[in-house]
């Protein structure tokens, strides 16, 4: 599916995206009508037209690298289910698949449950991305989304980064041995604070561990 390009074009001219820093979400100073801005990430910023509702524009801020490598993952990905398929792409833009669903941090945040199938669609479909030559890196619970009981992956930007990445592998150990005794069924809404308080004590864990290793 693809933009009509004097849609696409206008929107490259007139929106204004700028990073300040990588290790911050990039400021969006200027959307254009009737484009709606539906997240940002440290490097790029995600925009939907109510037009073309299957589809999103991913638009890299101006000076931070990533959107060739990207374009390849999603080469090397292919028609997939469980991962969006890059239809379009250009110079620091890709135009992918606009998933449904909801974020597996937001399902605790809200006291949704979440199935087991979630889980192992989830690791099904690394394990596709590793037989395609691929590096699942950065899988946590934002870019995991759930959707009619059925898990799907976001944000594969850095999947051609061949490190060791331990965030799923933990995240599925505390959904079996923590989430899925004690909380799935209980309907508890997890505070953000609280959420917050958990994913920022992990990075200090992860980076203490780092350091000690």
């Amino acid at each position: 599916m693809r933009i009509d390009q004097h849609i696409l074009q206008a929107f490259l001219q007139e929106v204004q995206v700028e990073s300040l820093s990588p290790d911050d979400p990039v400021v969006v100073h200027h959307t254009p009508y009737p484009w709606e801005l539906v997240g940002t990430g440290n490097y790029a910023a995600v925009f939907a037209h109510p037009d073309y509702p299957k589809v999103v524009i991913k638009l890299y801020a101006p000076g931070r690298p990533g959107a060739e490598q990207e374009i390849e993952v999603y080469r090397k990905l292919g028609e997939t289910r469980s991962f969006p398929i890059c239809y379009d792409y250009g110079e620091g833009y890709l135009v992918i698949t606009r998933m449904n669903g909801i974020p597996l941090f937001d399902c605790v945040r809200f006291g949704i449950p979440i199935p087991p199938q979630v889980i192992e669609d989830v690791e099904e479909a690394l394990e596709e991305a590793r037989r395609k030559g691929l590096f699942p890196h950065d899988v946590h619970g934002k870019n995991v989304l759930m959707d009619q009981g059925r898990g799907y992956l976001i944000d594969v930007s850095d999947y051609y980064v061949n490190d060791t990445d331990t965030k799923w592998r933990d995240l599925r150990k505390a959904y079996y041995k923590v989430y899925l005794p004690f909380i799935k069924d209980r309907g508890w809404k997890i505070p953000l604070w609280m959420l917050e308080v958990v994913r920022k004590g992990y990075r200090l864990y992860k980076k203490g561990k780092r350091l000690f290793t």
